[in-house]
């Protein structure tokens, strides 16, 4: 394997993004789950993991602080 196939097979952001968020919500198929596995990354998955993580931490910290006050 060369690096022209390498490059080819490496999820755009809004795969690996859509990945996470239905690994979040827990609603996979199993052809997508295939499909990923080939193409995506740990890397990507780690690094979008815990940006969609913070996001979801800050929105929660944002609303309890709405209806708090």
């Amino acid at each position: 394997m060369d690096m022209t196939e390498t490059q080819q097979r490496k999820a755009t952001p809004l795969q690996v993004a859509k990945a996470v968020l239905s690994a979040f919500i827990g609603i996979r198929k199993r052809s997508a789950h295939e499909r990923d596995v080939v193409t995506i990354t740990p890397f990507q998955v780690i690094v979008t993991g815990i940006f969609f993580a913070a996001i979801f931490v800050l929105s929660l910290v944002v609303l309890v602080r709405y209806i708090t006050s």
